[in-house]
């Protein structure tokens, strides 16, 4: 499947004239890969991790999030991939949207492929398409080697390797987290979308699509 296609479950989902999240298309990824963890306050709370592979973000739900501690085997559920410009998306999605909720940007930054087949570097797409993919992050908050493992067809797992970087520390209370971008929480971007859309009413304003700042 080409990145363009892959992008069809995804625009299929959303009516671009209601969310606030970029239409976007695929495109070609830079010098160095990044990578961009979510905090989605849906229906149910949970971050999503998403690494740019082929001019697109695929794309992971993990209820508990990422972990710093390799003891922890955290569930992360494919789910479809995303538009490069989906990294910077902060906001809130209409409640008649899908997916709606708050969305934060919890974590960002690059990350390099560690991948191997019979001890010679294999390339990141082909790792996935394997079910093993190892990678070193180096972001605001994650560092360090990382595997993800397809367990079942619609499950893998996300570990922390045991390395410098690793620690018991997990993953802090999401009510308390706040994004790398705007140093926001949860309940402050909310507020500040309602406050703007309440500011846009009042003013007479063009219809609100959302926050992304």
């Amino acid at each position: 499947m080409t990145s363009r296609n892959s992008l069809a479950e995804y625009r299929r989902k959303r009516d671009f004239s209601r969310t606030p999240e970029p239409e976007g298309g695929p495109g070609d990824e830079g010098r160095e890969s990044r990578y961009v963890v979510q905090l989605h306050d849906a229906s149910t709370r949970h971050f999503d991790f998403r690494l740019e592979v082929d001019g697109v973000l695929k794309s992971w739900a993990i209820p508990k999030g990422p972990s710093t501690d390799p003891h922890d085997k955290r569930l992360a559920v494919p789910t479809e991939d995303h538009p490069l410009e989906y990294r910077d998306f902060e906001g809130v999605i209409d409640g008649e949207q899908y997916g709606a909720g708050t969305v934060l940007v919890w974590d960002s930054g690059t990350y390099r492929n560690l991948s191997e087949r019979h001890g010679k570097r294999i390339p990141f797409a082909t790792a996935l398409a394997d079910g093993h993919a190892s990678f070193w992050l180096d972001g605001r908050k994650l560092h360090g080697g990382f595997a993800l493992t397809r367990i079942r067809p619609e499950a893998w797992l996300l570990v922390k390797k045991d390395d410098e970087y690793a620690s018991r520390a997990g993953t802090p209370e999401p009510s308390r987290a706040k994004s790398v971008r705007s140093h926001r929480t949860l309940k402050q971007i909310a507020a500040d979308v309602k406050a703007g859309r309440k500011g846009r009413k009042r003013s007479g304003g063009a219809h609100w699509h959302g926050s992304r700042s």
